[in-house]
């Protein structure tokens, strides 16, 4: 049995649980034996988790980018290191725009990708950046569970069409930012509902908003039950590191989505195909209306768009994940 240590900031985060914690059992089936730690403040907290890795065949860590020390004694005892990012971690994300930190955000960066034996990044806009200091460098894309978004939910029945989104308080200001579409939409359709999946919500002068408390039990069913997503994204270095997780849960919900063509979501999206692109205000309302207008066409995308999503289903990227590991551990 191989055994592998897995460090991370934050286990609860949902970047871990979409990544690492999923993938945990199907490790542990094919003989990897996983052990989760949080990476503590503390300097000689972390130097003591550091110390253990020399009891583990590998270190699998998660996102963090390292400062001096923490690379030093890591160097010095872990036997191999696997690296996992999937997000633009080298830009400082609250101002993209602003010239990166080269102390707290592309040094530690550059170091971190260095000390790896491998590194796993999320698409390939991340990769470009890990392989100008690693030429060990895969892409990964994030898994989820497609068979769960299968459900056979009866339409709701009250002549409403619900376009949805789902994130977390803190990218909820991309939606904020296609408020203009949103209130025209509601202008023009007194059936279109807006339904917000999140800790956070905002309220629209011409639409209705659905307020639905994001919840791992709940998530499901609340985007089943729902008609047409959403994907807004400004186009900086930071978002287009973004990995496209709720553009897949979309797809595997069966629903068409909207939008915009930043990163990945311009491939989980097919314009035209599965849903459609949009940059300008002007473009938003147009597809939105679209497909609000047309039964047809929004079931025949979201047909098209669950087929497309199969290929990201956990069980795939599992075993995929699970041969990276395997191939860069030499068991003790």
């Amino acid at each position: 049995m191989m055994r592998l240590l897995v460090l991370t900031n934050n286990p609860s985060r949902a970047s871990f649980r979409q990544r690492i914690g999923n993938h945990l059992e199907a490790l542990r089936r094919d003989g990897i034996n996983s052990e989760v730690a949080k990476i503590p403040s503390a300097e000689w907290a972390r130097f003591r988790l550091f110390k253990t890795a020399a009891d583990f065949d590998c270190v699998f860590l998660h996102k963090k980018i390292l400062n001096a020390l923490d690379a030093f004694w890591l160097r010095r005892y872990a036997k191999a290191l696997i690296y996992d990012f999937d997000d633009a971690i080298m830009y400082y994300d609250k101002n993209p725009q602003r010239r990166p930190s080269r102390h707290k955000h592309t040094n530690p960066f550059r170091r971190t990708v260095k000390l790896a034996g491998i590194v796993i990044a999320g698409n390939s806009y991340l990769a470009q950046h890990a392989k100008k200091f690693n030429r060990n460098v895969v892409i990964l894309p994030t898994a989820l569970d497609t068979k769960i978004y299968n459900l056979q939910i009866k339409p709701q029945s009250d002549g409403k069409i619900r376009l949805v989104w789902i994130g977390s308080k803190s990218t909820l200001k991309y939606l904020a930012e296609i408020k203009p579409a949103l209130e025209k939409i509601g202008a023009d359709f007194t059936n279109v509902v807006l339904r917000i999946i999140c800790d956070e919500f905002f309220d629209l002068r011409n639409m209705q908003v659905e307020k639905c408390p994001w919840s791992l039990e709940t998530q499901v069913k609340d985007l089943a039950t729902a008609d047409i997503g959403l994907a807004p994204l400004p186009d900086n270095r930071f978002t287009r590191g973004k990995c496209g997780f709720k553009a897949l849960q979309y797809a595997a919900a069966g629903l068409p989505a909207v939008a915009s063509p930043v990163g990945v979501n311009a491939e989980y999206v097919l314009d035209g195909v599965t849903g459609y692109h949009a940059s300008r205000i002007s473009q938003w309302v147009e597809k939105i209306s679209e497909l609000v207008r047309d039964i047809d066409l929004r079931e025949k995308m979201g047909r098209q768009a669950a087929m497309n999503a199969k290929q990201y289903d956990i069980t795939i990227i599992g075993n995929k994940l699970v041969e990276l590991i395997k191939k860069n551990i030499v068991p003790s």
